[in-house]
């Protein structure tokens, strides 16, 4: 039986200060922008959700060296494709797992906040992949695997599985590695060990970087959101 071609594109809903420079944390804009124009630009419906229904952006992410050009225009244009999308955000129980093939997992460092914990999210994802369809994460979304259990197997998706996401090493070039060990936060390198995962990292932790295991798409950071989002399609029909 074909799935259905449309996607489940989740927000984290955590938007609280996060930053030295007292600068909030929330979704990271082109992870959430580019993964929306690949799945539009291939025919397929997208719906954004997240636990609460709500969202706000990484203040970080707002900055000319993540938005510009044409990626800036879609932004602020209010009419945009994009923007009309996000006024209609769902939480997880307005959404039927059924009805999408792909759970993709944008990101900001407000998803170490509460994917983890994030079970109406999770159950979606689960039951998409158990459906036969695929689970995708970049950057920092690879968060939501923490208690993200195959319904088959009992055991966490992502055991067994190679994976990617933002580096430790990145977080130390951002300078934030203190404030996660801070606030009790796991990167996104420790969830893949404590789930049974093989964490696998770019020479760079900047480079466009996302890679496929079975039904398991992850990329590594903002460069990778639109080669992760492709490769979930590719993934969905191998």
């Amino acid at each position: 039986m074909a799935l259905p071609s449309k996607v489940l594109v989740a927000l984290t809903s955590y938007n609280g200060v996060f930053y030295e420079d007292g600068s909030k944390t929330g979704a990271f804009v082109v992870e959430v922008l580019h993964p929306f124009q690949a799945y539009k630009s291939k025919g397929f419906e997208v719906q954004f959700v997240s636990e609460t229904g709500t969202f706000g952006w990484d203040e970080h992410s707002l900055a000319p060296d993540f938005l510009d050009g044409d990626d800036k225009k879609v932004f602020d244009d209010k009419s945009s494709d994009f923007n009309k999308h996000l006024q209609t955000i769902k939480k997880p129980s307005e959404v039927n797992a059924d009805d999408y093939s792909i759970f993709f997992a944008s990101a900001g460092h407000g998803t170490l906040f509460d994917y983890p914990t994030a079970s109406g999210l999770q159950h979606l994802a689960a039951k998409i992949y158990k459906n036969g369809g695929v689970v995708a994460a970049v950057c920092h979304g690879p968060a939501i695997f923490e208690n993200l259990m195959d319904l088959d197997t009992k055991k966490n998706i992502i055991d067994g599985k190679s994976i990617t996401g933002f580096t430790d090493i990145g977080e130390v070039q951002l300078s934030v590695d203190k404030l996660i060990k801070e606030k009790k936060l796991n990167t996104v390198e420790q969830t893949a060990k404590s789930a049974g995962a093989k964490f696998l990292a770019p020479i760079g932790p900047w480079d466009d970087y996302s890679i496929t295991d079975g039904r398991i798409v992850t990329g590594v950071n903002p460069a990778s959101a639109h080669s992760t989002a492709i490769r979930s399609m590719n993934a969905l029909n191998a």
